[in-house]
């Protein structure tokens, strides 16, 4: 095989071991505190272990994993200091990137993609089916990323959600409702489709921290330390 097919089937392969493990990672399938060494984690994705570690080098420096020396790979849990300084990173992120989507045109298909998210979480909350309006709830703060046409900034708005994404889920059931006011994305989507810069930003911002006072308040009820 020539040298360019090897290097490309080489990163199919290490692309395949990380989305498995990202994708059973945020499920919980693989929960905070699982650590396996890497000849059986490899075993268990049924791969060699060459992609695999490289698919784990890309999640610890994605926060999810820590590599340990001779014991191999080791799911990290989110701690309360973990969630604040995640949350109020994103607050300015998100702020960022729902001015930025606010000054450009953003795509049609995108905007109606936004629509129907926020569309299926209503019928979500009206079924009182709380696990699907986290899902679709995620979903909404990746499309508003994606919105603002900067890809640098995207990345690092999804790779903050991805580390919060399981402390999402376990506190909002918890919880049985949303963190913060669910008209607030409709408020930030208006803002955006009028061109409205500042508010877009301040909404996007207040509303992340709103959710962050309930996170917090949710851990200090539940005696959790880290999710």
């Amino acid at each position: 095989m020539p040298p360019a097919m090897l290097a490309k089937a080489k990163s199919t392969r290490v692309d395949n071991a990380y989305e498995r493990l990202k994708t059973e990672i945020l499920n919980g399938e693989l929960p905070p505190g699982f650590q396996a060494p890497e000849p059986d984690i490899a075993s268990r994705l049924g791969m060699s272990r060459t992609p695999v570690r490289e698919a784990l080098i890309r999640l610890e420096a994605e926060g999810l994993v820590d590599l340990i020396p001779r014991r191999g790979a080791k799911v990290l849990a989110v701690s309360q200091k973990d969630i604040c300084e995640i949350f109020e990173i994103l607050a300015v992120l998100e702020g960022l990137a729902a001015k930025s989507a606010a000054r450009r045109d953003v795509p049609p298909a995108l905007i109606q993609s936004v629509e129907d998210v926020m569309t299926r979480a209503d019928a979500a909350l009206a079924a009182d089916d709380i696990e699907a309006w986290a899902k679709l709830d995620d979903h909404f703060h990746r499309l508003i990323a994606q919105s603002c046409g900067n890809t640098r900034l995207e990345a690092e708005v999804i790779n903050l959600l991805d580390q919060v994404h399981r402390a999402n889920r376990v506190l909002l059931r918890l919880n049985k409702a949303p963190a913060s006011n669910v008209d607030d994305h409709r408020k930030i989507v208006e803002a955006i489709k009028s061109g409205q810069d500042e508010m877009a930003s301040a909404g996007a911002q207040s509303h992340r921290l709103n959710g962050l006072n309930t996170m917090k308040r949710l851990l200090q009820s539940s005696g959790l330390t880290q999710v």
